[in-house]
């Protein structure tokens, strides 16, 4: 990835005159109904405030406007610019600038350029205001106790959210602007005193080298970005809606990347077994939360191995032990074995998909289709057996307990995959497509992390951590992958 290119600096002219022409062919005044120019006349002065619609706080440029009138013209005899800033506009966050093209990225992202006569600088206020909800709890990261605050599609929200729950002097976050077209708002953000320095750099340097238009799918596009393995289904960042999680995170020593537009915030560097963990496990008493997590991991081990394996079991009844005959194929069906279980998986990603697109008043109507046409209908035609119907939909439970909306659906490209490689050569592609999983896993990292530690290089104390839900006062050191400077909680 080549390093984003830079704009041309464009001075600031002292004539009011010129500075207004360069702006409105910039911003295309005449072609924008939202990009609104306001010619305005205090303390003898001649002045331009470019904003645009919808992203400024009608009150507060009410009382700007307000304020400027009571401006004599002696009194910008001197430092007008200082003036103007310290003494006669009152707001809190309020700059200048030099160059032109600052000053419509600026007005494009929401706050307002005041143009002086006279005056080599532009004011920039940042009275902006976005349309956004209410911090709700996200779908997708439920808990029967605890907060219901969600982040939102606003990143000053988000920021806040974030403050809200780590108070730490060392707590940083970095701004930049991503993108040559959007120059979408991007926040890096960590502490100071626990991260680790090159691991910061590194999250700096790989998102400043991004070079494209824009980030329409804000964090996930960062992420193809930043993985660099494009066919690689499984994720190397994890995303969260929680400020909670974020905070309990960064208490570790990650860092956490903040995308204007998005209400995921997204955590690097992670491993395989974080995006198996659910805060759900820490809401609750420790054998409780320990417990949830062994059913969690059988429920997602079920997932990619037991559709595989049953296959197995069915074509080579010979694997199968005495007490474990039951598990073979009672009724062949009408379809071949590997035929029925591609259809179920290609119909429940069918079904999947449309109730995403499927109005919330339909669902009903939705979920009895489903269930007529998954159900007995096609066990009564012949194109299922009640085997595959029972252990498919056995693996689809284990796929939606997955904390992981991006890990689930990694895992079932596997699970489909081992399914066939079984299929086609038998115990040996089942053995041979499962050691190169694991293969592949232990050789991919995430920011130079292992992605399978501590199992891969093994670690039995964090290894003991990723099997148990430790009781906190127990946890007392942070993670060794991390390299944090603080290594004691």
């Amino acid at each position: 990835m080549s390093k984003q290119k830079e704009q041309e600096k464009l001075p600031v002219s002292s004539s009011i005159k010129e500075n207004v022409e360069q702006l409105n062919h910039l911003l295309q005044v005449d072609k924008s109904f939202d990009v609104i120019r306001l010619d305005l006349h205090y303390a003898g002065r001649d002045m331009a405030l470019f904003l645009v619609d919808g992203f400024v706080k009608d009150d507060i440029m009410h009382h700007l406007q307000e304020f400027l009138f009571r401006v004599s013209a002696d009194e910008l005899d001197e430092n007008p610019v200082d003036k103007l800033m310290k003494r006669y506009i009152p707001y809190i966050e309020i700059g200048k600038t030099d160059d032109l093209n600052h000053v419509v990225n600026q007005v494009l992202a929401g706050p307002a350029a005041l143009v002086v006569d006279g005056i080599a600088e532009v004011i920039v206020i940042d009275a902006r205001t976005y349309p956004t909800r209410g911090p709700q709890e996200p779908d997708i990261e439920r808990v029967v106790r605890g907060s219901r605050d969600g982040f939102v599609e606003t990143i000053v929200f988000n920021t806040a959210l974030t403050r809200r729950r780590v108070r730490d002097k060392s707590l940083r976050m970095e701004y930049f602007q991503i993108g040559r077209r959007s120059q979408t708002d991007v926040v890096i953000c960590y502490l100071e005193d626990i991260a680790e320095e090159d691991l910061v750099q590194s999250v700096k340097d790989t998102i400043q080298q991004i070079d494209t238009d824009g980030l329409p799918m804000a964090e996930k596009t960062i992420e193809e970005f930043i993985s660099g393995r494009h066919w690689n289904p499984y994720p190397l960042v994890r995303y969260t809606e929680r400020p909670d999680t974020v905070a309990a995170h960064l208490y570790e020593g990650h860092v956490c990347v903040i995308v204007d537009g998005s209400p995921s915030v997204m955590i690097t560097p992670t491993t395989f077994w974080h995006h198996l963990q659910h805060i759900e496990e820490y809401r609750n008493k420790p054998l409780v939360g320990a417990y949830l997590r062994f059913v969690r991991f059988i429920a997602v081990w079920a997932s990619i191995f037991l559709l595989p394996l049953y296959y197995l079991f069915a074509t080579e009844p010979n694997l199968l032990p005495g007490p474990l005959d039951f598990l073979g194929v009672k009724e062949t069906g009408e379809v071949p074995l590997l035929a029925q279980f591609l259809i179920i998986e290609v119909g429940l990603d069918v079904l999947r998909m449309a109730a995403i697109h499927t109005p919330s008043a339909l669902a009903t109507a939705l979920g009895l289709v489903a269930a007529l046409m998954i159900g007995d209908v096609a066990v009564q035609v012949g194109l299922l057996t009640n085997e595959v119907i029972l252990y498919l939909s056995i693996a689809a439970i284990g796929t939606f307990a997955t904390p992981s909306y991006e890990l689930s659906l990694a895992n079932r490209i596997v699970r489909i995959a081992m399914l066939i490689a079984t299929a086609i050569f038998g115990v040996y592609g089942f053995i041979v497509f499962f050691t190169l999983w694991i293969v592949g896993l232990a050789r991919m990292r995430s920011f130079d992390v292992p992605y399978l530690w501590p199992f891969i290089p093994f670690n039995y104390r964090a290894f003991r951590d990723v099997l148990l839900r430790s009781p906190i006062p127990l946890k007392n050191r942070r993670p060794r992958f991390l390299h944090p400077k603080d290594p004691d909680r």
